[in-house]
């Protein structure tokens, strides 16, 4: 019997040996990978291009729940009983209070409208009265009739997101509903989603689609490169606004990728009520597929009034698709990379930077098998990311274009572009500790359903030990090897990426193992 023990300890204090060289290793070299990362990208490597903006310059991010999506892929995605309401919610405050450097969701908007007066030469955050327009992204609905019952499988604003940005704004930065109008006058609004953002204290939220937009003829649009089409005029909800918050989609398109910047082509009114981009002419820059040339989508996010008004920027990443076209599966909707691993992307991003944000979401679409398997212009096609590099370059943009605000201003700085460093780690300049370039960092959710489950106890035995550092480790080089915590939890990456970097190495296991040998120590997940 004192054989077996010493026999079966014998490995496992072997183990834990190579794991604390390890961990002595990687605390000495902070700054190199601790296993070889896969650092092919479809996007060429670059350094920073523009200056951050924001109260926590270049900062985006990102909150990521999978229980927040429970559709079985019967009936429509958008249904809300296919969404956990209260999830979402700690999704969006979290989010709102990182953004803005704060513990709280209150703290975190007042220091992201305090940033955004700052900027425009005002002081203090918001102010009761003020007017805030939020566009949303209702493409999927009535794009062929005015049909407005929603009932389409293609993709808009998940519902359950806007209401809970709305009670955000409501309940944790003091807006009034009656000073908050939801808008997309290229479409028409779900019967549904208007109903359910007007219950209780959303009372008063207004809605203004193409069936009731209004045109405000002294804004015209004023493009910065000079081309055919028809006069442009920005809707008086947008106009009368003091601040706007551009509410996309993150997802594919038939011409690459549509996040905040396109998300303005349904900001505008012209003849052709069914489809204004067309009537403007702008596809035609989308459709050459071109690095170097004039960007409209560039152009709208420094207008004065939509990109120059803008306080937040969010990209809705519950449930992604492929393309702006798709009927919306599970097979189409379901993402491989880490740490969605076959499930849906449950997630949202938010930044005060333009730039910054649809950086981010250009890397995780184009580095997402499922969505380059179904969006073939997307796959291998760096040219994407036109108006990113003008965007990031505007005041010396590569298409020797010079850009202007819509009312006679030259545009210095749009905010900041850049790419990972792998899609693994996913770190920004600032993430690597650098003065300038993005920072994406992830929001902490403390809702999970029947989480019972310790972090770092990988082996479900209640406790962490030198055993649970050796099987993340084993999962590290052997991704096939399945931990208990897989069988036992949906989100069980969360427990074994301890130090929250959205990827599992060598670093994990050597957290795992000082917490471990010593339990008062803090791993990152536990700051």
């Amino acid at each position: 019997m004192v054989k077996k023990t010493i026999t079966f300890f014998i490995p496992i204090i072997m183990v834990g040996s190579a794991l604390l060289s390890l961990y002595c290793s990687i605390l000495g070299e902070t700054n190199k990978d601790v296993i070889t990362k896969n650092s092919d990208s479809i996007f060429p490597q670059h350094e920073p291009y523009g200056k951050g903006i924001g109260a926590m310059p270049g900062r985006v991010v990102w909150s990521h729940n999978p229980d927040s999506v429970e559709w079985d892929g019967n009936g429509y995605w958008w249904n809300i009983n296919n969404f956990d309401e209260n999830i979402i919610n700690e999704m969006v405050n979290n989010s709102i209070a990182s953004l803005g450097g704060k513990e709280t969701a209150k703290d975190g908007w007042n220091s992201i409208f305090t940033d955004f007066n700052k900027r425009k030469n005002k002081t203090g955050g918001y102010k009761k009265g003020e007017k805030i327009a939020i566009k949303a992204n209702i493409n999927g609905s009535a794009v062929f009739d005015d049909d407005t019952s929603g009932k389409t499988e293609m993709s808009y604003t998940n519902p359950v997101l806007l209401k809970t940005l709305l009670l955000s704004l409501v309940e944790k930065a003091g807006v009034s509903p009656y000073d908050i109008t939801v808008y997309d006058v290229s479409r028409l609004f779900p019967d549904y989603m208007i109903e359910m953002c007007n219950e209780g204290i959303l009372k008063g939220v207004n809605f203004v689609g193409r069936n009731n937009g209004i045109s405000d003829e002294n804004k015209p649009i004023n493009w910065s490169y000079e081309f055919s089409g028809a006069v442009n005029y920005l809707p008086t909800c947008v106009t009368e606004a003091e601040y706007v918050i551009n509410l996309a989609n993150l997802k594919g398109h038939s011409y690459g990728i549509t996040l905040c910047g396109k998300n303005h082509f349904g900001s505008f009114i012209n003849g052709n009520s069914m489809r204004p981009p067309e009537g403007a002419n702008l596809h035609q820059f989308l459709t050459k597929n071109e690095m170097g040339i004039y960007s409209p989508l560039t152009d709208l996010m420094g207008n004065y009034q939509l990109g120059g008004k803008t306080v937040l920027y969010m990209l809705d990443a519950i449930i992604c698709a492929p393309s702006e076209g798709a009927s919306i599966t599970i097979k189409n909707s379901k993402w491989k990379q880490a740490p969605f691993n076959n499930d849906y992307t449950s997630s949202i991003f938010v930044s005060q930077d333009p730039v910054a944000i649809d950086s981010v979401g250009a890397d995780f679409l184009i580095n997402e098998p499922t969505v380059t398997e179904y969006n073939g212009v997307l796959r291998n096609n760096p040219n994407v990311e036109n108006y990113l590099h003008e965007s990031g370059l505007i005041s010396a943009a590569p298409s020797g274009n010079i850009y202007y605000n819509g009312n006679g201003g030259k545009i210095s700085n749009l905010g900041v572009h850049e790419h990972w460093n792998n899609p693994q780690d996913r770190q920004y300049s600032r993430n690597l500790g650098k003065n300038e370039g993005i920072e994406l960092v992830k929001a902490e959710n403390s809702i999970n359903k029947g989480n019972n489950s310790i972090y770092g106890d990988v082996n479900c035995d209640n406790k962490v030990t030198v055993l649970d550092a050796s099987i993340v480790l084993q999962k590290v080089l052997n991704n096939n090897f399945v931990m208990k915590i897989e069988e036992k939890e949906q989100n069980y990456f969360q427990y074994a990426d301890v130090d929250i970097n959205n990827v599992l190495t060598a670093a994990d296991a050597a957290f795992v193992l000082q917490k471990a040998l010593n339990d008062s120590f803090k791993m990152p997940c536990e700051k």
